[in-house]
């Protein structure tokens, strides 16, 4: 619909009315003594039967520019339909371990092989893509954690920086305390109820300068919960000399921790042996951790006030152009 954003300036249309009364009373008290002149003293050079008043197409004219700039004063604006906004729900740090044993190729993804970190890519940019409206943020670990993508609404950059990460960035070892440790201290200050922590890694807890016991407790006390997901195979052939033989590439992984983790924080512990498990962990997270939506909306404006603006400048153009064509005009009188 059409708006303006200062209506009351509209008031001003009416200035050239007020002018015209004061003027018209103003003759009426000092009136001009009247001087017979006759019909042939108009057709002299420079005198006119009308004085210096201008034409009625004049006047209108510009009454008419006078109206636009107003109009273009009060700023008119188009006021769109309302689109809802989403409002964030959730402050949610995705963790995840690039520590040299997630190059293991127990993973299928598209009917390929492909390691581990392959595998979370794949699954966690889906799972990006459905969180609109949450705050997100990377955080990656091994040896040493440190964030990736910092909390933010801009998803597209935080999934070309998931596909950036590489295997042995951060280090050889996994630092599982150390990583919850830098997570809490980045989501502690974010609102209540709204703190999450996705925790993912393939093995146990082998650095680090904080036990994963004890910074699981201290983000109990900061309200974050994490979801924990251990990854991996429990089975694989493995060729070599004497044939081939079946082994669980997930041997290192410390179940027991992860679970105790996520109990001591309210969060909860999941097992992805393949792809489809782990995509399906994720969609369980997504319906434990819902996007709330509040009803806020957004009316997208767009400002119109040039157009009248513009109208009432070409107006005057071309009446300052129609006047001078028609002094030209004028036939002079010549003296014989």
């Amino acid at each position: 619909m059409l708006s303006f954003a200062y209506p009351w300036l509209l008031l001003l249309v009416l200035l050239p009315l007020l002018w015209w009364r004061r003027r018209k009373t103003d003759a009426d008290q000092v009136a001009a003594p009247a001087i017979p002149v006759g019909h042939w003293l108009a057709d002299l050079p420079g005198v006119s039967r009308s004085g210096n008043a201008r034409s009625l197409w004049q006047k209108v004219v510009l009454l008419v520019a006078w109206m636009l700039l107003v109009a273009a004063l009060a700023r008119p604006q188009y006021i769109g339909e309302g689109v809802n906004l989403p409002v964030t729900g959730r402050d949610l740090l995705m963790a995840v371990d690039i520590s040299p044993s997630m190059e293991e190729e127990d993973m299928i993804v598209g009917q390929r092989q492909v390691n581990r970190l392959t595998a979370v890519k794949n699954v966690l940019d889906e799972f990006i893509k459905r969180r609109e409206g949450d705050r997100l943020g990377l955080l990656l670990f091994g040896t040493q954690p440190y964030i990736q993508a910092p909390l933010s609404f801009d998803h597209e950059t935080i999934q070309t920086l998931l596909q950036e990460a590489q295997l042995g960035m951060a280090g050889r070892a996994t630092a599982i305390g150390d990583a919850i440790g830098l997570a809490v201290k980045r989501l502690r200050d974010r609102p209540q109820e709204q703190r999450v922590l996705i925790l993912l890694t393939d093995g146990a807890n082998t650095a680090g300068e904080v036990s994963p016991d004890k910074a699981a407790e201290i983000a109990a006390a900061a309200g974050v919960r994490i979801y924990t997901i251990g990854i991996g195979a429990e089975a694989m052939l493995q060729r070599g000399f004497l044939g081939t033989r079946k082994i669980n590439p997930s041997r290192d992984l410390d179940e027991d921790l992860l679970k105790r983790i996520a109990s001591q924080t309210g969060g909860q512990y999941f097992r992805a042996r393949s792809t489809p498990e782990l995509e399906s962990i994720y969609e369980t997270i997504n319906k434990l951790e819902p996007i709330e939506l509040e009803g806020k909306q957004y009316r997208p404006t767009i400002d119109l006030f040039y157009w009248p603006a513009g109208l009432a400048v070409a107006l005057l153009l071309i009446g300052q152009l129609l006047s001078h064509v028609r002094r030209r005009d004028v036939p002079e009188v010549s003296h014989g």
